[in-house]
């Protein structure tokens, strides 16, 4: 039904009916896209939610309020789409829409705070923390107000980043603490997640004022890391044995009974044959029961090929999940170790190593021969320590990203025999999976062109492009027959196929023998998560 129709109705009841069912369809497609993260399809049927919320009239008096705190909601979602799209401007625009509004409605107020809070965690990464300062003090203000101690633990916790980016570490020791104490005995998910951060973030405050009860905190912050990662590997497990095993063996069993019931059917029908053949005249009964039995089991061959091939297709399809699944719990379990490595045992090493360091001051004279040795023997574990975390996982990928992660991997491997050059462009960072996923496919590709290419140069070019990362990687080594890429690398190369394929990419090869190797992948980008608040935003 139009909207012409709608205004030339008369009956403003059902006008008003028709426009609030347009207004939640909009809403219900905007939150679709906004789970897949396509940012600008969600902004627009969000705004086009808010447009039908405005033509609805105001007789409808029992739904005002309804209407009014709704819509300061559906602003807050479209102000924090244009965040996660990186478009700062637009999204303070329409945080301003929202805190602009005077209610005393809590539902509405709610919402204002989360403004705020988002609003100071944008001037905070401009570094303008007297505005960071002056929202942060706004949405607790009003959490206080709502007295919903998870909130205004939150809302303590941005306060307190804002003083530690400030180096005021006085400042944010007291609000860590303070909102650590309203939250101590929640254990829910959501409390949980935000002690973490409290924590982590207290541990370093404490380490920049040199007191040592920082570990303690630090301690605290993995613990509640752990439990919360178990919980979540728990659940990944059993949605993969649940939707992978579970539905194959489904259509497994599926597809075999229905080859079972029709070898039934055909067995039934040639019984039949062979009885009314003994009434019809012998000879042109057993020519026509052998033709029809002829064109019978051509038919039953058919369909049991076609069963055979769907069944095939469906093995595969599920090897290729149940690959996927094992090479992200590989990967998931190396990021793991070098985490637990560099965070926890190089953390206690440190902590080691400051006690050996003050036990030193306390000797008047010469220090015994015993502490400088286990000051070396401390130096170096944390030294191999280190070197195995960044085998496990590369520690620039994760803290600097992909382009400086790529361009450490082209210096790291380029010797007098093979140069290797990075053209990077447009890259910025994303989601720590993706990035993971992306860093290992272009680390298989160069080992294969060290250890098989008999190259002397490479090159890995990268860019960003209608939000998919276009990648390149070419040699001028001696190539290789594509007929037989597959008995030569199978494994490798069919793992790697399958890792793109999962991430719905794009992958093809051109190689000849003696012209080198020409390898194109298009990946569509997954975001990262932005936080600019201690509270998750809703």
């Amino acid at each position: 039904m139009s909207l012409d129709f709608l205004e030339e109705n008369k009956n403003n009841s059902e006008r008003n009916k028709y426009l609030d069912y347009f207004y939640e369809v909009n809403l219900i497609i905007g939150e679709i896209y906004r789970n897949i993260n396509n940012h600008s399809k969600s902004i627009l049927y969000y705004k086009n939610a808010i447009y039908q919320n405005n033509l609805i009239k105001d007789n409808f008096e029992f739904n005002k309020n309804i209407i009014r705190s709704e819509k300061e909601s559906v602003l807050l979602k479209i102000a924090n789409e244009y965040l996660r799209n990186s478009e700062k401007d637009s999204a303070k625009k329409y945080y301003n829409l929202i805190i602009e509004t005077n209610s005393l409605d809590s539902r509405i107020l709610s919402t204002q705070a989360k403004a705020f809070s988002n609003l100071s965690g944008i001037y905070r990464q401009d570094s303008l923390y007297d505005l960071a300062k002056e929202y942060a003090l706004k949405a607790l203000k009003i959490q206080q107000k709502n007295n919903n101690k998870i909130s205004i633990s939150a809302a303590l916790g941005n306060l307190a980043s804002i003083y530690l980016d400030q180096n005021k570490f006085k400042e944010a020791k007291k609000n860590y603490q303070e909102a650590l104490s309203l939250i101590e005995n929640d254990t829910t998910e959501k409390a949980l997640r935000i002690k973490d951060g409290l924590y982590f973030n207290l541990a370093y405050n404490l380490y920049k004022l040199k007191d040592y009860e920082a570990y303690q905190y630090q301690e605290k912050s993995y613990l509640i890391k752990d439990k919360l990662r178990d919980k979540e590997i728990r659940r990944i497990i059993e949605e993969l044995g649940f939707k992978y095993d579970f539905d194959t063996r489904e259509k497994l069993l599926q597809k075999n009974q229905e080859v079972k019931l029709l070898k039934e059917k055909e067995k039934t029908r040639n019984l039949l044959t062979i009885a009314v053949s003994t009434i019809v005249i012998f000879i042109l009964i057993i020519g026509f029961s052998m033709l029809r039995q002829k064109n019978l089991q051509l038919k039953l061959s058919k369909t049991e090929l076609l069963q055979e091939q769907k069944i095939e297709k469906i093995k595969s399809e599920s090897q290729t999940r149940i690959l996927n699944a094992t090479i992200d719990g590989k990967e998931t379990e190396r990021k793991d170790i070098a985490e637990t490595l560099h965070d926890n045992v190089s953390a206690l090493l440190s902590s080691a190593s400051l006690h050996l360091q003050a036990t030193r001051k306390q000797f008047n004279g010469e220090t015994p021969v015993e502490i400088e040795k286990t000051q070396q023997i401390i130096n170096e574990a944390s030294e191999k320590i280190r070197n195995l975390s960044h085998t496990l996982i590369s520690s620039v990928l994760l803290k600097f990203g992909l382009k400086f992660a790529i361009k450490e991997m082209a210096e790291k491997y380029t010797n007098s025999e093979l140069q290797i050059e990075a053209d990077l462009k447009n890259l910025r960072r994303y989601h720590q999976s993706f990035e993971i996923k992306t860093y290992n496919i272009i680390q298989e590709f160069i080992n294969n062109i060290i250890k098989h290419s008999e190259a002397n140069n490479a090159l890995i070019k990268m860019t960003e492009k209608d939000h998919k990362i276009l990648l390149t990687i070419i040699d001028n080594g001696i190539g290789f027959d594509k007929a037989k890429i597959t008995s030569k690398n199978g494994i490798g190369i069919s793992q790697i196929e399958a890792r793109i394929q999962m991430m719905q990419g794009h992958f093809q090869i051109d190689s000849k023998r003696g012209n080198g190797t020409k390898i194109t992948i298009e990946l569509p980008i997954q975001e990262r998560e932005i936080i600019t608040s201690a509270e998750p935003i809703l």
